[in-house]
């Protein structure tokens, strides 16, 4: 039932890099949009980035900018999302979200730890 499978977290130190990865395993009817929020303990999911699928226009959380990049491959119905120099305060579980015609959809999450 899952179609939206993640890799790419783990550990990383505070400077480093972490690439995301989500694709969609099951077609998703009118997929326009996709992204990836996270949710640190104790706190809410918030956004870190989206992407348009047919235009590829992205959209940052200000917290990000400048060091993350999302992208995505169409051919290959994956998203990326390159993330540079690191920090603490990157640490949560990180979750891609595909937006579709009928309703949303949410990957089951990817941990991400950043420490120093």
């Amino acid at each position: 039932q899952a179609q939206l499978a993640e890799s790419g977290g783990g550990l990383a130190r505070t400077g480093g890099s972490l690439e995301l990865s989500c694709a969609v395993v099951e077609t998703i009817f009118k997929v326009n949009a996709m992204g990836w929020y996270r949710q640190a303990p104790g706190k809410e999911r918030e956004l870190v980035a989206t992407i348009t699928i047919d235009d590829g226009v992205n959209h940052y959380a200000d917290s990000v900018k400048g060091r993350f990049t999302i992208s995505r491959d169409k051919a290959k119905n994956t998203v990326h999302l390159q993330m540079n120099s690191l920090k603490s305060e990157d640490t949560g579980v990180y979750y891609c979200y595909a937006n579709g015609y009928f309703q949303g959809y949410w990957g089951q999450g990817t941990q991400v730890t950043v420490s120093s």
